[in-house]
């Protein structure tokens, strides 16, 4: 069950242009890119008509907190349900309830009944198709390419979002000007019918599905528990959560900025969120070499400071004309924070549990922008615009200079299942549903390598818990000092037969390092134990 470190031969790393090279992957990209388009689309016609029926900083700090907090409060159920459900028909159901919230706004469009409770409503709707779909799109991802090209497409993921905010808030903004909000709607609909058809051109193979296959309640058990184990999800989360909580105030009170700073109308919004856009696709062909030279942390606290200037010059009243090459700057810091975390937050979760992890960071990341832009708001009817945006470039600084001490994981280990422990001995079959298990795994360690081994199996224990252990322990035998048993709970004997299939790569090195100090005749031994069967009264 420990296992010997396995040696793994490198591979060389493909273009970062590569996985265009599939053509179902290219296909779902480009209609992925598309559908993007229209969303930025209906959400500057959104924010615009928002303003025009209120003129509140406040309502339109609103519009876009209803449009992130269904991500906060449902991310976590549609990650499970990505886990466990077909994703390509997950996926087509939420585009087709996402296209009939877009055609409700096209239809009070064009009828002029256009409210703002009907508005915000109708985006917060549109928040929880974007809930449920996000960690479905990002889950599917591995089953579009090679693993050797994965880290290509999470960054191809990344640009296409970027060309979408770069190309859709601009035509957005012209079309909303030109032809009203309904023309606008109506484009964002069709958008969706070509989303649609790609889905169905896929003609994916079902999951397999057997008698370890994970249900909705045990799924979402085991993700949380991956998580709260987990210490470089926390250090994620953490630097996620302060740095969006304090940049939302940027794009909470941009299209205020926008009309009362800079006296622009909507087609001048779009322009800037359309500068968010290409900065972003700069960034991101850049983002490479500034990585060779800066390392993520560096990243994280370049594209801090950015942001944090950014909001400072927006606050000072520049020229329209000056605004633009402003926000371009500012879509590239925003596009380097989101692909550090995001390509992080990937390269540390292991494909079982994936969906749920990405579902958990975008938890922390839209809670973040919500509790932000309703501050914010607040905040700002208070002391006004530009003394909000101050207070956020200050809350940038200070962050970016206070959680440089929480480094990110490097996320690279290797989490691909090794599949090295052998199936435990039985007497007879056993029920899924059976457990409490305790295993537990018997050493011989030399009473001078007592503190290293205790720190490499503090270390191991981490990697027990993700994997399904809800308790574990190391114990000495009071007659016998070299005789160490560490111990380890799991719920269920099924949890226990799917804990062997998520032991990683990484972990089985893990477990070699602490093999290595064993000094009894063969292996440690490794046993079993069930609780009584409530239903017989007996062991199995």
């Amino acid at each position: 069950m420990t296992g010997e470190a396995i040696t793994r031969p490198a591979t060389a790393q493909p273009g970062a242009f590569a996985p265009l090279r599939n053509r179902l992957f290219a296909v779902l990209w480009a209609a992925t890119v598309l559908g993007n388009i229209g969303t930025f689309m209906r959400d500057v016609a959104s924010a615009w008509l928002v303003l025009d029926l209120s003129g509140s900083p406040a309502m339109v700090a609103l519009i876009q907190a209803a449009g992130s907090l269904p991500i906060f409060l449902l991310a976590i159920p549609a990650g499970v349900l990505s886990d466990i459900l077909d994703r390509r028909r997950m996926l087509i159901v939420i585009q087709i309830g996402l296209g009939c919230v877009s055609l409700a706004l096209l239809l009070q469009a064009a009828a002029g009944t256009a409210s703002v409770a009907s508005i915000i409503g109708l985006t917060f709707l549109g928040g929880v198709g974007a809930a449920l779909m996000a960690p479905v799109w990002q889950s599917i991802v591995p089953e579009l390419v090679p693993r050797s090209e994965l880290k290509g497409a999470v960054a191809l993921n990344s640009l296409g979002i970027n060309i979408s905010r770069a190309i859709g808030p601009a035509a957005g903004g012209a079309i909303l000007t030109a032809f009203g909000a309904a023309a606008t709607y109506s484009l964002d609909l069709a958008t969706y019918v070509v989303v649609v058809l790609a889905l169905i051109w896929w003609k994916r193979q079902p999951d397999p599905r057997d008698e370890l296959s994970e249900q909705v309640g045990g799924a979402l058990r085991a993700g949380l528990r991956y998580a709260r184990a987990s210490r470089e999800l926390h250090r994620v989360f953490l630097r996620a959560g302060l740095f969006f909580a304090c940049a939302s105030a940027l794009w909470a009170l941009l299209p205020i900025v926008a009309s009362r700073i800079l006296g622009g109308g909507p087609g001048f919004y779009g322009l800037l969120l359309g500068a968010v856009g290409a900065g972003a696709i700069g960034g991101a062909i850049l983002l490479p070499r500034v990585r060779d030279r800066l390392g993520q942390e560096g990243i994280m606290l370049g594209a801090s400071v950015v942001t944090a200037l950014v909001m400072v010059l927006l606050a000072l009243a520049p020229p329209r004309w000056a605004a633009v090459p402003i926000l371009l700057v500012a879509g590239a810091a925003w596009i380097a924070v989101l692909t550090t975390l995001n390509a992080t937050t990937q390269s540390i979760l292991p494909n079982w549990v994936r969906g749920r992890g990405l579902a958990l960071y975008l938890t922390v990341f839209n809670g973040a922008l919500t509790a932000g832009s309703l501050a914010w708001g607040a905040l700002a009817e208070v002391i006004g615009v530009p003394a909000t945006l101050w207070a956020g470039a200050a809350g940038l600084l200070v962050v970016a200079a206070v959680v440089r001490r929480v480094q990110l994981p490097a996320g690279d280990a290797d989490l691909t299942p090794s599949n090295h422990w052998p199936e435990p001995l039985t007497t007879e079959p056993v029920r899924g549903d059976r457990g409490p298990v305790l295993i537990t795994i018997e050493y011989r360690i030399a009473i001078d390598d007592h503190g290293a081994f205790l720190a490499t199996l503090n270390r191991l224990a981490e990697a027990r818990r993700r994997d399904g252990a809800y308790a574990w322990g190391v114990s000495q035998d009071s007659g016998d000092p070299e005789r160490v048993l560490e111990w380890f709970f799991v719920e269920s004997w099924a949890e226990h037969q799917r804990q062997h299939r998520r032991v990683s790569h990484a972990d089985a090195d893990l477990q070699g390092e602490a093999r290595a100090f064993h000094r009894g005749d063969g292996p440690p031994k490794v046993e079993h134990f069930l609780a009584f069967d409530r239903k017989v009264g007996e062991v199995s």
